[in-house]
């Protein structure tokens, strides 16, 4: 395969489940979202972000209570722009961008760089890790 140019650790279908998956966010297909995630999924939300408290969060309904709902309650909107995917060896997918959200309690707005790392297996996410500007997200909610 390398001879052709292809790399064989890659796995392009990664890249389109998780393309996918963003568009389904944006629909708010939140069913299609969960479809997509293997049941023993393990979701990390990033070091000192609001949702950490309850990582590793396992299994969709831990996911939608613990994070998906957690976000729709507290802010008034919360969008991905710049996102760019990067297919990674390992059947990793690295998503690249920046967050676009509004606090309900005060008001504030931020537009902060983030990093989302996918893991999938045949077709499924098994894991996902956050990245995030936690310091920017406090600033934010404490004003």
């Amino acid at each position: 395969m390398s001879q052709l140019g292809l790399d064989p650790f890659l796995n392009p279908g990664n890249t389109i489940a998780i393309r996918k998956i963003y568009d389904d966010f944006a629909k708010g297909d939140i069913e299609a979202v969960g479809a997509a995630l293997a049941k023993d999924v393990v979701w990390n939300e990033a070091e000192n972000f609001p949702l950490a408290d309850g990582n590793p969060y396992v299994g969709f309904e831990a996911i939608l209570n613990g994070v998906f709902a957690r976000i729709g309650s507290e802010w008034e909107y919360w969008n991905l722009t710049n996102l760019e995917l990067h297919e990674m060896t390992n059947n990793k997918v690295l998503a690249t961008g920046r967050y676009e959200a509004k606090y309900k309690k005060n008001g504030a707005i931020i537009n902060l760089q983030m990093a989302h790392l996918w893991t999938l297996n045949d077709g499924k996410i098994v894991a996902f890790q956050q990245f995030a500007d936690t310091k920017g997200i406090a600033d934010a909610m404490a004003k």
